[in-house]
């Protein structure tokens, strides 16, 4: 097969599986951080695993500590929003990393807004608002603050990732998932955690098809698929997430919600597609979904 065309079908299959997490959520009546926790564990083991039987190397070293942290936060934050909010809610407002990337990069790194990083600013906050007004329960609403959060510390640990080298990249991921787990696991031992079958399968399967796998996936995809191209193919993550959401348990979002989805999901698209014509390849990596 083309390797480009490899490519786009495992970030294609990649994104599809990353869509999983909201239904295996939802049916695990766990604690988020307790979820996060078993879920990096089982996560860790599979890319370990990986690693060793194709003999790919890694390192531990100060960059990788700093994107274990931020992939760390951002497992926290995705998971704990998913138990606050509406599936739906929490991976499209997560969706938004790479405007706070836009924004952490001027701020950190002096680069000047343009006409359309402003435009694309307006129009995703907007979409944002109409999530607030669907739903004005403190619950909902507490949770699309944590999925925003997650956007930012997602956005923090891409630009820990761009100042990694391969090796570093492949430390850094494994270190995220053994500070999750170090985070969560514990507290299995303090909250209520029921064991049943479909938990157990659940954890599994957040573990290895949801987490595992897909960061597999998309580290072999990125050597032939370009950062754009794993950008736009990521985004049938959150068209899909709430799919399998609503099939499974019957949670469905509400109308402005579904409109702010759109609106969220076009905006941050059409910029991406923006940057890469008017930036260099390297820049468009903001564009890269986790």
């Amino acid at each position: 097969m083309d390797p480009k065309r490899k490519a786009i079908l495992q970030m294609l299959l990649c994104a599809a599986m990353w869509s999983t997490a909201g239904i295996f959520i939802k049916l695990i009546p766990w604690n988020s951080f307790v979820i996060t926790g078993w879920r990096s564990l089982i996560s860790a083991g599979t890319v370990y695993l990986f690693l060793r039987i194709f003999k790919i190397k890694f390192r531990f070293n100060r960059n990788a500590v700093f994107m274990g942290l931020f992939m760390c936060l951002t497992f926290n934050a995705f998971v704990l929003a998913n138990k606050l909010t509406t599936a739906a809610n929490a991976i499209v407002l997560q969706f938004t990393a790479p405007l706070f990337l836009m924004v952490f990069s001027a701020v950190l790194f002096h680069e000047k807004f343009r006409r359309a990083d402003i435009i694309a600013v307006i129009a995703t906050m907007g979409g944002i608002a109409l999530f607030f007004f669907d739903k004005l329960a403190g619950g909902y609403v507490l949770g699309n603050i944590v999925a925003i959060l997650a956007g930012a510390v997602m956005a923090a640990m891409y630009l820990a990732i761009g100042k990694a080298d391969e090796d570093t990249r492949m430390g850094g991921m494994l270190l995220g998932h053994l500070f999750s787990a170090a985070v969560g696991i514990p507290v299995t031992f303090f909250v209520s955690t029921p064991l049943s079958t479909v938990s157990i399968l659940c954890i599994l399967a957040l573990g290895i098809i949801q987490l595992g796998i897909p960061y597999i996936l998309l580290v072999l995809s990125s050597k032939n698929c370009p950062p754009l191209a794993c950008s736009l193919l990521g985004a049938v993550e959150p068209l899909l997430n709430p799919v399998w959401v609503f099939l499974f348990t019957g949670e469905a979002p509400g109308t402005l919600a579904l409109v702010g989805s759109a609106v969220v999901i076009t905006s941050v698209t059409l910029w991406c597609i923006w940057q890469n014509k008017h930036t260099s390849p390297e820049e468009t990596e903001s564009c890269i979904k986790a």
